[in-house]
């Protein structure tokens, strides 16, 4: 009995040892990986400028606005001359949208080929996505206040995913393009409260979400505007009755797509001009003299206005009040007009714009004014240079 306690303490003594040895033996071994450095290398950060590809040169304007120095941006359709609806990209294209970080679209059937050659880690913004839009809806997004509005968020959202480190220069250039919209669209909506029962018609539905926003109702006839929207050709029958409400006046307006002319929208305006209707020709991509996109909408509205109402918010546009405003700033204080300038500048600081509104009633008459007053001017000052020629050469015979 007492050999079998031994035998029992010797083995158990044993296996405690060994217990320690392996124990010890673990720590030995993973002590030196604790305390090893970490040679995993680190993502480097993005640095910009951001490649930025956009299918339309209208929101290839508003993708560069909203970007500025931190992005390159190019856009593929950026003339007036081509139209959107039947362009092919030609390979260079491609190879721009293919290497693209982010490709700004519009969607809704009107530009599919944009996202064909987009890869993996291409970052898309769609307008048609970000209104909710499909194919066979009115694609000509960039004319509603709404879709511009999200859109911007949208591709500042995009820039700051791309480029986290300039973050607030984006958010900066997003508030400023907001405060400046926010004017666009308080002046355009005081219009609409003082004009109400307002109707158009259109060669093409280039224009609806901007007409639509602006308060005037649609009198195109559907059969006309289902063939249109379906690049048809109108039948017979609905051509007349067009150009029955054109002859009848039964609008107030006609918008005609410039880029879309044949032989019926030629009937049409044809028409418009023999009853005295106002025509405003719009294209779908914006032109080369339009800064940017919601300049160019600015252009449109104060178009349609002058088309309809060309006295409205021009009934004080006149020389007198022009010199009396004239006189009335010169009689301002130096201090005053310091305290002004400061306050200017706070607000610049606060909202990245100035406090003036960017975007305006632009009166055409008091335009034409303006161009007559500088007229006169080149004009004396030709006639002075004249004499002063005269003279010289009087001189000179002496």
């Amino acid at each position: 009995m007492g050999t079998q306690i031994t035998r029992l303490t010797r083995l158990a003594a044993a296996g405690l040892s060994a217990v320690l040895l392996f124990a010890t033996t673990a720590c030995a071994a993973t002590s030196p990986a604790e305390t090893e450095p970490d040679n995993k290398t680190s993502v480097p950060a993005p640095t910009g400028p951001i490649n930025v590809v956009a299918s339309l040169n209208q929101w290839g304007s508003l993708a560069a606005e909203l970007g500025g120095d931190d992005v390159e941006v190019t856009s593929i359709v950026n003339s007036s001359n081509v139209d959107a609806h039947d362009f092919e990209p030609k390979t260079s294209d491609v190879a721009k949208l293919s290497k693209a970080q982010i490709i700004v679209a519009n969607g809704a059937g009107y530009d599919s080929w944009a996202t064909k050659s987009m890869t993996k880690t291409t970052n898309i913004v769609s307008a048609a996505s970000v209104m909710g839009a499909v194919e066979g809806d009115n694609p000509h997004l960039w004319f509603s206040k709404d879709a511009r509005s999200s859109m911007a968020t949208a591709i500042t959202d995009a820039y700051i995913k791309a480029l986290p480190s300039k973050k607030k220069a984006f958010q900066k250039r997003l508030k400023a393009w907001q405060a400046d919209e926010k004017s666009l669209e308080t002046w355009a909506s005081e219009f609409t409260k003082s004009h109400s029962n307002l109707t158009y018609a259109a060669t093409e539905p280039v224009v609806y979400y901007l007409m639509a926003d602006l308060g005037f109702k649609d009198q195109t006839p559907k059969g006309y505007t289902q063939s249109t929207a379906s690049g048809g050709e109108p039948a017979p029958a609905d051509l007349q009755s067009f150009q029955k409400l054109i002859e009848d006046k039964g609008v107030d307006v006609l918008a005609n797509n410039t880029q879309e002319a044949s032989d019926a929208t030629n009937m049409i305006t044809g028409a418009a001009g023999r009853a005295d209707v106002p025509v405003v020709d719009v294209s779908e991509q914006m032109p080369k003299d339009a800064d940017t996109l919601n300049a160019w909408i600015n252009q449109l509205i104060n178009t349609i206005i002058d088309a309809v109402d060309p006295s409205y918010g021009c009934e004080d546009a006149t020389d007198g009040d022009t010199a009396d405003s004239n006189a009335n700033s010169d009689d301002s204080s130096a201090e005053g007009s310091a305290t002004d300038d400061a306050n200017a500048q706070d607000s610049k600081a606060s909202t990245g714009s100035s406090t003036e509104p960017k975007y305006i009633r632009q009166c055409k008459a008091a335009a034409s004014s303006d161009s007559s007053q500088d007229s006169a001017k080149a004009d004396a000052a030709n006639g002075d240079s004249g004499d002063a020629s005269g003279n010289d050469q009087t001189d000179s015979g002496k």
